[in-house]
């Protein structure tokens, strides 16, 4: 995420921490290296100007001037003027009104638009326990009413039939008038993805929008599109009363430019952000905790909230109790790890919310390929009959060559897992004793993490 102004940034932070003394002539230097670096990330130059007019003043204050570290409190000034370029803190979407609450999504085509309706919605229902109701208005695609339906099922809400020959405002009435009469809290409207100077599918989506009153008109922008996501955005803006800005594919941007721009250019908060491909890829933005991670200082917060969604509290507690009682780990035990790393969204998106001090010894680990040995690994355990992952030491040459074919891999890749296998059963042994769930929690280090397991990073 954004990872090229990041490493430019970190770079800079750590010349400014050095700092004993600041002057002038040195923060204007840094500074210049700060403002380029953000219009390489293309950052709109409105935003970038005022971001270091802002920076500047607060540099050369007291603040700084006076202070005993005065690099470190340049590097808080910095981040703190971050954040509030993105807006403050959290903007929380608006529920209160007469349910349900009417919630319109826009953007362009190809923006991640009906995918994120659908994260919204078991979001809502997860954090928020809404009963929620989405419909689609995009009678231009037929695939997309039939996407929403196969998305929403996903996320555990309902999904309101709609058809292409149907105008999208009778759609919006017909489902309006279901979710009142079936007590939901929350309609989810998806709309066409239409171009900023499409002035019929405009006037559209404004007379739809004077219709159903939403409490919530969501913007939804790709933050790969870096400059041209803030022109739209803006123009959007123009036509519709916008109350936030949902970001989507803000694990892909290397740039980091939409993030930094979007919120000053609209006027409107960033309320979410898409960052995985997954249904529960979807963050509350939270402007402060993404401009450390810009600085490369990570997100801790939501590591902790990412690993603890993801641990399955009650199945380390079994397999604490099953080793701690005497019965060996097997290799079901060990392809549950596997699993459970692949449900905290793999190890870039862990990564990603790590301080970069911590990664850059990881920086060389090819990501893609770290995933892709987890995904092996799990496939050659799947290949195994019942019988094996119970009984490893029955898998001898001519199994290891059934396994590895069916997996789809060399026999060597087989070797290779047993041998980690082994490497862990051994650990587990020594764990025998009822100091597992002691070691889970020392590795847990925080209030929700008492359960978390030890997982197989893999590594061949």
């Amino acid at each position: 995420m954004a990872s090229a102004l990041t490493d430019k940034l970190t770079r800079l932070v750590k010349e400014m921490r050095g700092q004993a003394r600041i002057t002038e002539s040195n923060v204007t230097d840094m500074l210049r290296e700060v403002r380029m670096a953000l219009l390489e990330a293309d950052v709109a130059l409105p935003v970038v100007r005022d971001f270091i007019a802002r920076v500047k003043e607060k540099a050369l204050g007291q603040e700084v001037l006076g202070s005993l570290k005065p690099g470190q409190t340049l590097v808080s000034i910095v981040n703190r003027e971050l954040a509030a370029t993105m807006g403050e803190g959290v903007a929380d979407i608006n529920l209160a009104a007469q349910p349900p609450a009417v919630i319109l999504m826009a953007g362009l085509q190809g923006a991640g638009k009906t995918t994120t309706t659908a994260k919204l919605a078991k979001h809502l229902i997860e954090k928020r326990k809404k009963k929620v109701l989405t419909v689609s208005g995009d009678v231009y695609r037929p695939a997309a009413i039939e996407q929403l339906k196969t998305v929403t099922a996903q996320a555990g809400a309902e999904w309101f039939p709609s058809t292409p020959d149907q105008k999208p405002l009778d759609i919006a009435n017909a489902a309006l008038d279901y979710a009142k009469k079936h007590y939901f809290d929350v309609l989810l409207v998806d709309t066409a993805g239409r171009l900023a100077i499409d002035e019929a599918l405009m006037k559209e989506i404004k007379d739809l929008h004077a219709a159903i009153n939403p409490v919530e008109t969501l913007f939804v922008v790709d933050a790969m599109q870096g400059q041209d996501a803030i022109n739209t955005a803006k123009a959007f803006k123009e036509a519709l009363p916008l109350t936030g800005i949902v970001l989507t594919k803000l694990d892909g941007d290397s740039r980091g430019g939409a993030a930094l721009s979007v919120r000053q250019i609209t006027g409107a908060p960033i309320k979410f952000a898409g960052v995985s491909e997954k249904i529960d890829g979807l963050e509350v933005f939270d402007a402060e905790r993404h401009a450390g991670r810009i600085l490369g200082m990570g997100d801790i917060v939501a590591l902790v909230e990412q690993v603890t969604a993801g641990v399955d509290m009650e199945a380390a507690q079994k397999l604490a109790a099953k080793v701690k009682s005497g019965d060996g780990f097997d290799l079901n035990d060990f392809l549950a790890q596997i699993q459970q790393m692949k449900q905290m969204g793999g190890l870039s998106s862990l990564m990603d919310k790590l301080p970069s001090q911590l990664t850059a010894k990881a920086g060389s680990i090819d990501m893609d390929k770290a995933e892709k040995d987890i995904k092996r690994k799990e496939g050659i355990i799947q290949s195994m009959t019942p019988l094996e992952r119970r009984k490893p030491d029955l898998i001898k040459a001519t199994r290891k060559k059934r396994i590895a074919a069916g997996a789809g891999v060399h026999v060597q890749e087989v070797n290779r897992l047993l041998k980690e296998f082994e490497q862990m059963q051994d650990m587990m042994k020594k764990m025998k004793g009822g100091g597992l769930m002691k070691m889970m929690k020392r590795m847990g280090g925080m209030k929700g993490l008492g359960g978390m397991p030890k997982m197989p990073f893999g590594g061949s």
